[in-house]
């Protein structure tokens, strides 16, 4: 970062990718407030452990701006550490609120940067801020994300998708409306080594642990993934010309029920239909 020239111009593009990162983390884990008048700033708050993170946002950042330490009682220990990075220009936070970091409460309503962004970088913040990686209990690998914004959920599933091949419902919990999206065993190991690259801008011990993920091997006599099999246009469209799950599973190789599900969606919007249908 020694060799990055700061200036305001260039504070928060987004294509360079560590500040599409820590545009990321900041709409996961900062808080926009506004002041009487021109007066606000902008915080984040986060474990003291982490405070490495904050000085290279200090870095990035060309204006004014001061870390601190805070500690106090929480209802998870009897007392807690953090560092608190601060900043009150109000043309840093007229940028951050244009891009999409909204004034106040924000956990439903951001979205990713509608402009040119560097995507995985961007998305490593977020999951840095408000998800995990590392093992379960059970020691395989994982990376999930936990947030209210469905914006921020569909976004995800959409390029873990792109890049692994694997899917996922975009649904919110019964219990208290939260999206918790996990991805395991090879799926996370290859998201993991995809999103934290040798270099980039991250929490040391989330990079640590993603780094840590590409010793697991899948024990043996563990079944392998199974590979869904995709729809195809030319399906779709054999599908909704013979009307009949039944003779659609003799002519495409498929199931019954996976052709009856099929050709509901079809029907009601929730899938793309053929071109010429």
């Amino acid at each position: 970062m020694a060799d990055r020239e700061l200036n305001a111009t260039r504070f928060m593009d987004l294509t360079d990718p560590a500040y599409a990162y820590m545009f990321g983390f900041l709409q996961a884990d900062g808080h926009l407030h506004q002041g009487p008048g021109r007066k606000g700033r902008l915080t984040v708050e986060i474990s003291a452990r982490d405070i490495n993170l904050l000085r290279s946002f200090q870095e990035l950042t060309p204006y004014n701006s001061s870390i601190t330490g805070r500690s106090r009682s929480t209802n998870f220990a009897k007392t807690s550490h953090t560092a608190v990075w601060s900043l009150c220009s109000l043309e840093a936070r007229t940028r951050l609120n244009d891009l999409g970091l909204p004034y106040g409460r924000k956990s439903t309503s951001i979205a990713p940067p509608s402009g040119d962004f560097s995507r995985r970088d961007y998305l490593r913040g977020v999951i840095d801020a408000d998800g995990s990686v590392g093992f379960t209990g059970n020691g395989f690998p994982f990376v999930s994300l936990t947030t209210a914004s469905t914006s921020t959920a569909t976004y995800l599933c959409q390029y873990v998708k792109e890049i692994t091949g694997a899917e996922r419902t975009v649904k919110r919990n019964t219990r208290d409306s939260i999206y918790n999206i996990l991805y395991t065993m090879e799926t996370a190991q290859t998201l993991a080594g995809h999103l934290w690259y040798p270099g980039c801008l991250s929490l040391d011990r989330k990079r640590e642990a993603a780094d840590s993920l590409t010793t697991w091997t899948r024990p043996s006599g563990m079944r392998a993934a199974s590979r869904h099999r995709r729809w195809s246009e030319r399906e779709d469209r054999v599908l909704l010309e013979l009307k009949s799950p039944l003779a659609a599973a003799q002519a495409l190789g498929r199931t019954e029920n996976s052709c009856s599900l099929r050709l509901w969606r079809l029907r009601n919007g929730l899938v793309p239909r053929p071109a010429d249908q």
